[in-house]
């Protein structure tokens, strides 16, 4: 397997240098059958989809946990739609008093700060000296109001820098609002 990993790596790169008219020559003489383990002659196709399939794979792996939690507490959402329509990095559930119950690992790398040091916190524990009053505020009134909101708020990393970062939040119920969800990522 290394040899074949090693020569797949030299033959890719080779490969790279080529022009399409050499490349073509070139690729209709060479025995790629040695490459069983190999699915692609390209490197980085096949990094570019294994990296592809990874997040793929954690997505769902969020998706499952907070299933988990729909069915623990009986929510009617659509929890399928909130995914499909949000693009996030981070994920964070809240209870209705706004204490964290769980975050994703997207969340640690996002922030610093472990699952152990964010549970049982507010998501207030992330804002920072250039956390605005008006972002605050606006968060404040939303929740109140019980129904989807997103907001731009800059938060402060565990080692203390700042980021801007795009909040989507969910009232989650059963026949009153439970808990929240947090579809975060990261803005420049």
């Amino acid at each position: 397997m290394k040899n074949n990993l090693a020569a797949a790596i030299c033959l890719d790169v080779y490969l790279s240098t080529l022009s399409e008219k050499e490349y073509n020559v070139v690729n209709e003489n060479i025995d790629f059958s040695y490459q069983k383990n190999m699915p692609l002659k390209s490197w980085d196709i096949f990094m570019n989809s294994f990296h592809e399939n990874m997040i793929e794979t954690i997505k769902k792996h969020d998706f499952q946990q907070v299933s988990s939690f729909a069915k623990r507490f009986n929510w009617k959402n659509d929890i399928v739609k909130a995914f499909n329509e949000n693009n996030y990095e981070a994920l964070i559930i809240t209870d209705a008093k706004q204490n964290i119950i769980w975050v994703n690992k997207g969340f640690s790398k996002m922030t610093g700060y472990s699952k152990k040091e964010a549970l049982q916190k507010t998501p207030r524990f992330l804002q920072g000296k250039n956390t605005s009053d008006t972002q605050r505020k606006n968060i404040r009134e939303s929740l109140t109001k019980d129904k989807p909101f997103t907001q731009i708020i800059e938060n402060q990393k565990k080692n203390k820098t700042s980021y801007k970062c795009e909040v989507k939040i969910y009232p989650l119920y059963d026949k009153k609002t439970t808990h929240y969800i947090a579809f975060e990522r990261q803005i420049v």
